[in-house]
């Protein structure tokens, strides 16, 4: 079940820039808080209304701390909250956890994980649980990453760690929309593997024949998640039951 989070949130403890219209986010609770991997919270922000969903990087039981990653949007009045001066410290409204792209390491299968932009961050929660729980000892994993251009990659080195430190069953492909991947990059990251293309098609290329006893998990901006979901029905010929995502715009 849902439910606001107890009073006595400490409120925001670090925010540090991650590129340059991207951040990531950490939270300070009073009391220890379960949420699933792959869950989101509803958040609200001093003298702003409205809230906007944000999901988990992070994943451990009872904790005090929640890692979010936030974006920059033209015009969107929390976002500009989240990137201006003095914000450390400011106490912040939750609302969660919610979420239907949850993970368990009971599904017993195979996962694929399909990120655009700041959609990564419930997939990192989703890889601490798995690695935890040794999961990808037993199942494979295959984990899809789209940005635009080298400048809007983040996580990379949080990937190798779950890469090389998990299973040879885990793989992890960035994948760049609007340039060709320099070969620095290649050369910086041998563990991680890239392409050029929107992250949707390269997955469906390099999953093709690989879509037996798969959970699908789908998150990033709402056409991306549109196209994935097309591209898991009709070329992965997945049944819905098999697909998990939360929209957000």
């Amino acid at each position: 079940l849902s439910k606001r989070v107890p009073k006595g949130l400490m409120g925001v403890q670090r925010r540090a820039m991650l590129t340059h219209d991207v951040a990531s986010l950490d939270l300070q609770l009073a009391r220890p808080l379960d949420f699933e991997a792959g869950q989101f919270m509803l958040m609200t922000v001093p003298g702003i209304a409205g809230s906007r969903a944000y999901s988990m990087v992070n994943f451990d039981r009872g904790t005090r701390h929640l890692a979010f990653v936030v974006k920059k949007k033209p015009g969107g009045h929390i976002s500009d909250w989240w990137f201006a001066d003095g914000i450390e410290g400011a106490r912040v409204g939750l609302f969660g956890p919610l979420g239907f792209a949850m993970f368990h390491p009971d599904i017993g299968k195979n996962l694929l994980c399909i990120a655009g932009g700041s959609g990564i961050a419930g997939m990192m929660s989703i890889l601490s649980r798995g690695c935890q729980d040794r999961y990808f000892e037993r199942h494979t994993g295959h984990v899809f990453f789209g940005v635009r251009t080298p400048k809007d990659v983040f996580f990379l080195d949080d990937l190798v760690v779950f890469r090389t430190g998990c299973s040879e069953n885990l793989h992890v492909t960035v994948a760049l929309s609007d340039e060709e991947v320099p070969e620095a990059l290649r050369a910086a990251y041998p563990q991680l593997d890239f392409a050029t293309g929107l992250v949707h098609a390269v997955a469906g290329a390099q999953m093709k024949g690989k879509f037996q006893n798969i959970r699908a998990y789908a998150a990033g901006p709402p056409p991306m998640v549109d196209a994935t979901l097309r591209m898991l029905l009709l070329e992965g010929r997945l049944t819905s039951d098999s697909i998990r995502y939360d929209k957000f715009s």
